[in-house]
């Protein structure tokens, strides 16, 4: 670990002692960095901290020039691994573990030397906020976008707009929900969803609905929008000419990149016309491929319901002569969801993804390792992404409401692939396909989404309420904050090919690279 990396855990207040209420702050010191706070004292240059060690550990002057060197010493000592070279005089060999071997036919016993290898001072940060003062929310781990001191908004003169656009989600009525609650403990007394997406700013017939705690209190209780779903929308303009006749001062976006991307137009209209609205989005992607986010909300009970897809999949696949089971989940240009449930289902031979390109014939193609696999095995099941193999299908010039490119559907011309191939060859394969895309999209939330939608919705509207604008609220390095929308629409997150999570799952199904 970098010096740098760890200068934030030792700056000081200018405070003549650190307030009680603080006390957690120093306690995290000492469990983190082992380190805890004895006092303070006023320098003429800048103010300091002295620290002591817990028993066992070199005293830390920082008026001592060398205290960084004595610093890294002691921390080279503490976090280093123990090592079986701390006993017996032994010099390491290369790897037989391969990360791109192709292992059809059992591989070779030659190692492939890139940079996919952990190096041995590699470590973890345990803190990674840079905080204005140790006082400050963000140096108490408290995440940097809890509730503003000041607010640019009058509370009972607001009139908050909340739409959900695009395609549905699990977890949509759960930020929704928080959203009103939120807005409500603010003061806000005027909150309306408008219908069916940007369509319900222009659609005759179509009113804004009037929103409150009692109204959205069990809506968290079933899948779906509340407010219904749209894609596609009128101009620009025309929607803040809406925003602008409704008087609306907060308008909450809960969409993916396609909604993050008209959010920021309307923002950027909306600051045209110098009219004081906060366009706040909350990202909402099954397919987590949004940029900078850790994860959006809607992936994990995704990933979650894949499973039962997959356990069909197997058992049906098992249970019969030569069985194959064919799983397709959704993934346009991201394999995230397909990676991660094969990696936590353990029961995935290939997993086929957009971002790893592959061939199907031939010797190292899919259809030699699944006739190997069916040899050795007696069945197989293979996931594939439905934005997988686009390559290798004829290409459509079509778009939906939204200006996506429509997809050939790589799922149903595996299934053709498959059964032509086995026929072709002789060999008698069983396959059952299972495409279980809207049961997964249409359900209800679970617990690790609920909490996320829980804490984005409450901060999309910490957001509006401290002044901001064209933002994202999302969670990014494992704390929750807010992005400019015009940095996480520049392009779709997609799963690094050399990534460790990619090859966690190579080394779980133990396909070969298919080249």
């Amino acid at each position: 670990m970098s010096l740098s990396g760890m200068a934030v855990a030792f700056k000081a207040s200018t405070n003549s002692s650190i307030p009680q209420q603080h006390s957690l702050h120093s306690t995290k010191y000492q469990c983190q960095y082992g380190f805890t706070h004895l006092n303070e004292r006023k320098s003429s240059r800048s103010p300091m901290v002295l620290c002591r060690a817990v028993p066992g550990r070199p005293d830390l002057d920082f008026s001592d020039p060398s205290w960084k060197k004595k610093y890294q010493e002691d921390w080279n000592r503490r976090f280093s691994l123990p090592h079986i070279t701390d006993i017996y005089d032994m010099k390491p060999r290369l790897t037989t573990f391969s990360l791109k071997k192709n292992r059809t036919d059992g591989g070779d016993s030659s190692t492939d030397m890139w940079n996919g290898y952990v190096n041995k001072d590699d470590r973890a940060l345990l803190k990674v906020i840079k905080y204005a003062s140790p006082t400050s929310a963000g140096a108490e781990c408290v995440d940097p976008d809890w509730p503003r001191k000041e607010i640019y908004y009058e509370p009972e003169e607001v009139k908050a707009a909340i739409v959900t656009c695009g395609g549905l989600c699990p977890g949509l009525n759960d930020v929704i929900r928080q959203i009103v609650f939120t807005l409500e403990i603010y003061g806000v007394k005027n909150i309306v969803g408008i219908p069916f997406g940007y369509r319900g700013f222009f659609e005759k017939g179509l009113k804004e609905m009037p929103l409150s705690r009692k109204v959205v209190e069990n809506i968290n209780l079933a899948g779906g929008s509340f407010l219904g779903v749209s894609r596609g929308g009128a101009k620009t303009s025309e929607i803040v000419d809406s925003i602008q006749a409704r008087r609306i001062d907060m308008l909450f976006v809960i969409g993916g990149n396609g909604s993050h991307a008209g959010a920021n137009a309307i923002h950027e209209e909306c600051r045209k016309r110098k009219l004081k609205v906060s366009v706040v989005a909350v990202p909402k992607t099954i397919d987590n491929d949004i940029l900078f986010m850790d994860k959006t909300f809607g992936f994990d009970t995704a990933v979650e319901e894949a499973q039962r897809a997959i356990n069909s999949a197997y058992i049906e696949a098992r249970s019969a002569y030569h069985g194959i089971g064919l799983v397709k989940l959704m993934g346009r240009s991201s394999g995230f969801i397909a990676m991660q449930a094969s990696l936590s289902s353990g029961q995935i031979d290939v997993c086929l993804i957009p971002e790893v390109s592959f061939t199907l014939d031939g010797e190292h193609g899919v259809m030699r390792h699944l006739e190997h696999l069916l040899e050795k095995k007696g069945f197989c099941v293979v996931c594939v992404a439905e934005g997988a193999g686009q390559d290798l299908l004829q290409k459509s010039n079509a778009t939906d409401a939204s200006g996506n490119v429509v997809l050939s559907d790589f799922g149903v011309h595996m299934q053709q692939k498959i059964k032509k191939h086995f026929k072709d060859i002789g060999v008698p394969a069983d396959l059952k396909y299972i495409d279980p895309t809207y049961m997964v999209r249409a359900c209800r939330a679970n617990a690790s989404d609920a909490i996320l939608c829980t804490v984005l919705g409450q901060n999309a509207v910490h957001g509006a309420f401290a002044g901001f604008s064209g933002i994202t609220s999302g969670i990014c390095n494992t704390h929750y904050a807010f992005l400019p929308i015009t940095e996480v629409i520049t392009a779709p997150k997609r799963v690094n090919r050399n990534s460790r999570m990619w090859h966690r799952c190579l080394t779980s199904t133990g396909q070969p690279d298919f080249h």
